[in-house]
């Protein structure tokens, strides 16, 4: 060891004799260019520089003796990042403010102020954390967000359980309390572009006032906290998207928003008069101002993101208000007694406000006229819902909104928006799945001769809408199908559609023509095996068609027909009905399956052929 020690002391010397000899040489030079031209003395050339002795190198100690390269302890690692974060200073000055509150506290339970005092005197402890908190901001201190947040956290705590604990604080100040709590913490954080006081401060507030008096809040005192802290939620995000943060308050909102529905569409119908806190006459107008706000707030977002990603918040947000409004407005209607038409008619009107918003966002002359699919969804999702109670039947309000969608996807290509497309074609499968579940089985619906219209104009303009797809490619810009549907493939969805619907029409004029022919005990295998026999002459038509035009997504569509109509064929026929109509069932089975093989091979024959010369 002590050899390796006089080495390394050796080492050590020849370097400094080095950084000298450099040193010198350094000073000499920056002296030659600070001087002017004319006056340069003569310097001792480098050779004359006193040379140290160098002798030859002792062997490197092992890496473990001298581990000079060695990376740092992930423990130092950590200390580094405690340090610059000023986590262990903070979470000090976190405690001892937390202590200050606790000391307050246990003097207020054991009695030694009264609780009213010790209400105030915590509420004004917490008022001068949150205005010391922007002081420190001023200040650029680290410690401005632990004085904010703990402020912000301990007011909307003191407030909460002052009023519902010892009830020392009224329902109007505790909530004004609330909202001036978060509209400060909303202005320390502009003033100094910090996110973290308003969304403590916001989310305190909604969280806190939801909290108040639950289950049993007086609902228009909570819903104008509730209005602010969305607000104040949308400006949080004009600091930093944090859809956190809007999801939060959007989720308390609607909840509480929906309990007071529940309650008092609970009340109504039961014939009772409902309690003052449910202030009736207050529910649609503040209902209305909700949808109105979150209306503006979507639109802003949008408009404000110009050509940037959209947040999912602000694209979901008018299909979210429109359907939760709606319902909410129809439950209490429809339990008051109310005009259900006046209802439907005011949701159709702001359906076709959304689909109007669709046109005036494309007017902005923007690639793929962002934004307009949000609006187009929630139209188009508001109608779905307000025909029917217009109009006060389901089935005949289908063909109404498929041609909307019809009309909506033309426009799309018209705005290079894929997404609408996509949505239209949503619609449309709606519209279809809708009546097969109004006609299936052996309900009023599915024999009522009216029915016939509806379903017959479903699938005409379900079919329309499918050979427009085809006529008309998604735009090659488009996010969704360029991602998802490279080849349309979704549109062979209407196809389906429209020949599900064509199914229930041409189901209801069979049940009508045994209805007059036949006996009510004599038709129910004839309707069950005569649907078989229409499932199998479609699905041989379809090849046929397919064959004929060479399309292979129509013979895949037949394939798939066939499927369906084999397991009517074997899994409800063969076990459930006998007799002629059993037969006749079978063998049209048979026949479909017979052409279709004949067209399969006869298509994999001309596709082995060779071209003609």
């Amino acid at each position: 060891m002590a050899t390796d020690a006089s080495s390394l002391e050796c080492r050590i010397e020849q370097l400094t004799a080095q950084m000298q000899a450099l040193t010198e040489r350094v000073e000499q030079l920056a002296a030659l260019l600070d001087m002017p031209e004319a006056v340069i003395p003569a310097t001792t050339p480098l050779q004359s520089l006193p040379r140290p002795t160098l002798q030859p190198a002792e062997p490197t100690p092992p890496a473990e003796e001298f581990p000079l390269g060695e990376p740092e302890d992930v423990s130092e690692e950590i200390l580094t990042w405690a340090g610059r974060a000023y986590f262990l200073t903070r979470l000090s000055t976190l405690c001892f403010l937390l202590v200050v509150a606790l000391i307050l506290r246990t003097v207020t339970d054991n009695n030694l102020i009264n609780t009213l005092a010790g209400s105030i005197l915590g509420m004004s402890y917490a008022a001068v954390l949150m205005l010391f908190g922007g002081y420190k901001y001023e200040k650029k201190s680290p410690l401005a967000p632990v004085f904010s947040a703990c402020g912000a956290v301990l007011m909307s705590t003191i407030v909460v359980e002052t009023h519902s604990r010892f009830a020392s604080l009224p329902l109007v100040p505790a909530y004004f309390t609330l909202m001036l709590t978060g509209m400060g913490m909303a202005f320390v954080s502009y003033r100094y572009k910090a996110l973290l006081p308003i969304s403590l401060g916001t989310l305190g507030m909604c969280l806190a006032g939801a909290a108040i008096d639950y289950p049993r809040p007086f609902f228009p005192y909570l819903a104008m906290v509730l209005l602010t802290a969305n607000i104040l939620g949308y400006f949080a995000a004009q600091l930093k998207r944090c859809s956190w943060l809007r999801w939060i308050i959007l989720i308390v909102t609607m909840v509480m928003l929906h309990l007071w529905a529940f309650r008092l569409g609970m009340a109504l119908l039961r014939k009772e008069t409902p309690p003052p806190e449910l202030a009736m006459p207050w529910f649609l107008p503040v209902l209305a101002v909700f949808a109105a706000v979150y209306l503006t707030l979507a639109c802003l977002g949008i408009v404000r993101s110009g050509s940037e990603r959209i947040s999912r918040f602000d694209f979901s947000l008018p299909t979210l208000n429109a359907a939760w409004a709606f319902s909410a407005a129809f439950y209490v209607v429809n339990a008051g007694g109310m005009s259900k038409f006046l209802l439907g008619g005011i949701g159709i009107a702001a359906a076709i406000g959304h689909l109007g918003m669709t046109f005036w966002l494309a007017d902005r002359k923007m690639p793929g006229a962002p934004g307009t699919n949000s609006f187009a969804f929630a139209g188009i999702a508001l109608l779905a819902l307000a025909l029917p109670v217009a109009t006060g039947n389901f089935v005949l309000s289908l063909p109404a909104m498929s041609v909307v969608a019809f009309f909506m996807s033309i426009l799309s290509r018209k705005w290079q928006n894929g997404g609408v497309r996509a949505t239209m074609y949503l619609a449309e499968i709606y519209a279809c799945l809708a009546l097969a579940a109004s006609l299936q089985g052996q309900s009023p619906n599915g024999s009522d001769v009216v029915n016939i219209i509806p379903a017959g104009l479903l699938a005409v303009i379900c079919l329309l809408h499918y050979q427009w797809c085809r006529e008309w490619p998604p735009p090659a810009t488009s996010t969704v199908f360029s991602r998802f549907d490279r080849h349309d493939t979704s549109a062979v969805a209407l196809l389906l559609g429209s020949l599900a619907s064509a199914f229930f029409m041409v189901r209801i004029i069979i049940n009508q023509t045994l209805a007059i022919y036949f006996a009510a005990g004599d038709t129910t295998g004839i309707f069950r095996c005569s649907q078989s026999v229409l499932i199998n002459a479609a699905a041989a038509g379809i090849m046929l068609f397919a064959f004929i035009r060479k399309n292979k997504e129509l013979r895949n569509v037949s394939i798939l027909v066939t499927v369906i109509g084999g397991i009517k064929v074997f899994l409800y026929d063969l076990l459930g009905t006998h007799g002629v109509p059993l037969v006749i069932s079978v063998f049209t089975f048979g026949l479909a399956a017979a052409l279709e093989s004949v067209a399969l091979g006869r298509w994999q024959q001309i596709k082995r052929e060779p071209p003609a010369v």
